[in-house]
């Protein structure tokens, strides 16, 4: 062998130095954690309150055993869920929210609450001397922007289902002639709806917005008597869906005095 031959050493560098490190790994973790924080704060900034609540009281108690017999007593009696065993709480509730209103002695004839096989329905009916809108008008008057505004503030606390009714009597919408009862009486419920959902009613609490015209009398003997002019407000059990293609029962409602009789 020739001894004479050079002796060639070959060097390998192991890795890679500067840019092509790891250390865009960190810088990119913590962005994405500075992302999802953010994203996690714009999403409870538009939550409800008792959903903020609800997180807030998990991180103080993950385990959910402090104080819980008496925050679960308390929540529950100010949110009651309505349901077929409650029904009167908060049917009771609302009478004495409403006998509260600075006109409660000239409209109490005009508020019904009846127990239904659908859940609660409060019903809003007008006289000769009292309307809850103008005469042919969809839009609310003061006395019913007063009273429906003071209705959603209670139903915007409780998880249920709400269903708005429109009525009219029997006598001929004359103002236009492509404008019917039953446009009326479905534009009056839109009404209540958005006047509703203004006052703490939430977006997905109302389940539907009904228009009958003078297809549900309520005074059948009287079809033009003022009182089939009304609003109903259906609040449903929590443990029964609302069937969107059945719209009565074809059962009678029972019917309970109205309020201070």
């Amino acid at each position: 062998m020739d001894s004479s031959r050079p002796i060639i050493i070959v060097k390998k560098k192991a890795g890679h130095g500067g840019h092509h490190g790891g250390a865009w790994k960190v810088a990119y973790a913590d962005f994405v954690t500075a992302m999802m924080a953010l994203f996690i704060v714009l999403w409870l900034m538009n939550t409800n309150k008792p959903v903020r609540e609800a997180i807030a009281g998990y991180f103080k108690d993950p385990s959910g055993t402090l104080n819980k017999t008496d925050s679960s007593h308390s929540q529950a009696s100010e949110n009651p869920v309505l349901a077929k065993d409650n029904i009167s709480e908060l049917k009771t509730k609302l009478e004495k929210t409403i006998e509260q209103m600075k006109d409660f002695n000239k409209l109490k004839n005009q508020i019904v609450l009846t127990v239904t096989p659908e859940g609660l329905r409060i019903e809003l009916l007008e006289t000769q001397s009292g309307t809850f809108f103008d005469l042919g008008s969809p839009e609310l008057n003061g006395n019913g922007q007063k009273l429906l505004a003071l209705l959603a503030q209670e139903l915007g606390k409780v998880p249920n289902k709400v269903t708005i009714e429109g009525h009219t009597d029997a006598k001929p919408y004359t103002g236009r002639k492509d404008y019917s009862n039953w446009e009326l009486s479905t534009d009056r419920a839109n009404s209540a709806r958005r006047l509703m959902q203004d006052n703490h009613l939430r977006e997905d609490q109302v389940s539907q917005v009904r228009g009958y015209a003078d297809q549900k009398l309520r005074d059948t003997k009287d079809p033009l008597d003022p009182s089939n002019r009304r609003i109903s407000i259906i609040v449903h059990y929590v443990d029964e869906q609302v069937d969107t293609t059945v719209q009565t029962t074809g059962q009678k409602i029972p019917q309970l005095p109205p309020l201070g009789k």
